[in-house]
């Protein structure tokens, strides 16, 4: 599976078959002129929740992301937006539970001004993105949160591309958590991804099954200027197309 990089605008009527995975990038910045018809798409718990935000700008992507979900949700079940509700689990995976669909499965991400969200059907899925900030590289977290072969790619690369590097194994990992459904009780060091820039993606061992590493397909996501994304997915012979969400969608 290669996913498209070119993010076209997404379909009206979405369809999944089994093994098939769309990633859909939403714009929350080109949002904000939605905000009032997203905000009336929330339920009572999200219209909470936006609202015990300090900052409006945190506020205001909480709306877009949830409203845009929302939308992009509707497309698949044939419902109108404000119609689906959602259940989590332990750890905060959430699942579609009205309308019922047993086949549909989804992941949802974020950073700043963009968000990506995956929909899969008949596979568990994880998604994730960030936006490169080279000062987190430069700094202990990988030391504290890879594997020591994680540790040792990252500080074998060049300096100038370390942040780079950061990234892509921190967006892999996260991707792979969030598709286990196990949230940080999977730890991170546990696992080790390929990280150099320029490799192919993938999830090169798992720990303490080391089956697990041939359940999951990892790849690489490019959503923006200066972001980098990764998606994965239970299985090998699943297909990808990546959509975008206009503003006004």
């Amino acid at each position: 599976m290669s996913p498209d990089p070119t993010w076209p605008a997404g379909p009206e009527h979405a369809r999944l078959s089994g093994g098939t995975v769309d990633v859909w990038r939403l714009d929350l910045a080109g949002a904000r002129d939605a905000q009032d018809s997203l905000a009336r798409l929330l339920d009572a718990e999200e219209t909470a929740r936006a609202a015990r935000f300090r900052f409006d700008v945190h506020r205001q992507r909480f709306i877009a992301r949830r409203g845009l979900l929302r939308r992009v949700l509707a497309r698949y079940v044939s419902v109108a937006p404000d119609r689906p509700r959602f259940s989590v689990n332990a750890y905060g995976k959430p699942a579609l539970i009205d309308p019922p669909d047993t086949e549909l499965r989804f992941n949802l991400s974020h950073s700043d001004d963009w968000a990506l969200l995956a929909v899969a059907a008949g596979c568990e899925v994880g998604v994730d993105i960030e936006r490169i900030r080279p000062e987190f590289a430069a700094e202990s977290i990988p030391e504290q949160f890879f594997s020591p072969a994680e540790v040792i790619e990252l500080r074998a690369l060049p300096r100038d591309t370390q942040a780079l590097g950061f990234f892509l194994a921190w967006t892999r990992k996260e991707a792979y958590i969030k598709a286990r459904g196990q949230g940080l009780s999977l730890p991170l060091d546990s696992f080790d991804v390929a990280l150099s820039p320029g490799r192919p993606a993938a999830l090169l061992a798992t720990r303490p099954t080391v089956e697990d590493a041939q359940r999951w397909s990892l790849h690489s996501l490019e959503p923006a200027p200066g972001y980098v994304g990764a998606l994965v997915v239970e299985g090998h012979d699943c297909s990808a197309c990546c959509w975008s969400l206009l503003p006004a969608g």
